[in-house]
């Protein structure tokens, strides 16, 4: 057996230097979110640029290309504008994501999202030419639509912030919500134009309108002050009123009863306005998150700013041989050679760093207390999506379908929706 000892290294690692790194990681961190955030904005007047887009153009379709042509081209020309705003967010940041310990599926929601976005021209085209149908068109605009606000939902995963963590969920789920709103909005014109809704049309009405209520109830948990007074004032807007009595009419009037067909133009309308007071909700989120992250960078700067000072003013002091003792914030006993057995560090030096790595400890475990609320309902949001997909292929039925069979069972036995979506997606191996 070798005994012979190593040489003692001359250059060896100080609690001060991973005190500092740690302090410089986080600043890091921070930058990253601060042009994040240019991303986040670009993906939401994307969105909302699409869902418009949408709507005219299953107006224009479904009207055999006599209306809303105009409205529809001027959108066509607004919306390149906003994707290649988003590309060159995308650019700008585009070796931190790369760099960045950030999530595999934030990657590849981008590259699907960018796949996605290079369709358009043909879809658009298909529509000129009248090939393309409206329930191929809304398809396509609404899963484009849900990549751009995955690729936010994944952003939110990396965060490691609380309150920039909670900005984000509050922002990715009044997305959610402003689409399904969307989808709401596409539903009951078709309802409305045709004079009549069939049960299965009455059903989505019904999903749809249920599916933003969850989104729009953890908003609320998560949203900003500025937020939640102006989503107060779009609750309490007459508008809100005269939505709620359409929507009764188009779960309740049955498929055999027929309605104005004038009522598309009015639903239409009030939806539009409704999403674009959403619009509003969002942008004040993304102002809040904006000023988070450059709030919490100048905190950081600073902080670190003081560390280094009061770690140079420390290094100057001579070394001391008193003993100490040193009790961790476990309990543990440890000697004063042991504390203190960094090169060139003395007791004052020791003590001082000391009480700067566990002030470092303390902030960084509460840090995560307080992540933890913002991480479980992103978690929730993904087990619920897992629980419906399971659903869908083993019982082959649709997405609202899915959807609603899970809302029964959670109620049927009188539970948490997420409790009973972690319990399905726990039991996909015995399904397979």
């Amino acid at each position: 057996m070798n005994t012979k000892r190593h040489p003692r290294m001359t250059a060896t690692a100080t609690a001060a230097e991973f005190l500092m790194a740690s302090r410089q990681c986080e600043i890091r961190n921070l930058e990253y979110f601060l042009q994040m955030g240019r991303l986040v904005q670009s993906v939401g007047n994307l969105v909302h640029g699409l869902q418009r887009e949408r709507g005219a153009t299953n107006l224009y379709l479904g009207s055999g290309c006599q209306r809303f042509a105009r409205e529809r081209t001027a959108m066509v020309k607004e919306n390149d504008q906003l994707a290649a705003t988003f590309r060159q967010a995308l650019a700008d940041i585009q070796e931190d994501l790369t760099t960045h310990p950030v999530s595999s599926p934030l990657l590849g929601h981008i590259a699907s999202a960018l796949h996605s976005l290079d369709q358009l021209p043909g879809l658009r085209q298909r529509v000129n030419d009248q090939e393309a149908s409206v329930s191929e068109a809304t398809e396509w605009f609404c899963d484009s639509i849900h990549q751009l606000i995955t690729v936010v939902f994944e952003a939110a995963e990396t965060v490691a912030e609380p309150s920039i963590a909670g900005l984000l969920v509050a922002m990715v789920h009044v997305m959610n919500g402003k689409e399904y709103c969307g989808q709401e909005r596409a539903a009951g014109s078709a309802g409305f134009s045709s004079g009549h809704f069939d049960n299965a049309l009455s059903r989505r009405m019904m999903h749809l309108v249920e599916a933003q209520e969850r989104c729009f109830e953890v908003f609320v948990g998560f949203a900003s002050e500025e937020s939640l007074s102006l989503w107060q004032a779009l609750r309490a807007h007459p508008r809100e009123l005269e939505i709620e009595r359409m929507r009764q009419m188009a779960v309740s009037v049955g498929p055999y009863k027929s309605l104005d067909k004038d009522m598309a133009d009015r639903w239409f309308n009030l939806m539009t306005e409704r999403m674009d007071d959403l619009k509003k909700i969002e942008d004040s989120v993304e102002s809040a998150f904006h000023h988070r992250c450059v709030e919490r960078y100048t905190e950081a700067r600073h902080s670190l700013a003081h560390q280094e000072t009061l770690l140079a003013s420390l290094e100057q002091r001579h070394a001391s041989t008193t003993p100490v003792l040193v009790v961790c914030d476990n309990g543990v006993e440890v000697g004063a050679a042991d504390a203190w057995a960094g090169e060139g560090v003395g007791q004052q030096s020791g003590r001082s760093i000391f009480d700067l790595v566990q002030e470092q400890t303390r902030r960084l475990r509460q840090m995560s207390e307080e992540l933890q609320s913002a991480k479980e309902a992103l978690e929730d949001r993904r087990t619920q999506e897992k629980a419906v997909l399971l659903l869908m292929e083993h019982r082959n039925i649709s997405n609202d379908e899915a959807h609603r069979l899970l809302r029964k069972l959670a109620m049927d036995q009188g539970k948490r929706l997420p409790e009973v979506a972690r319990a399905l997606v726990s039991m996909a191996g015995v399904l397979s």
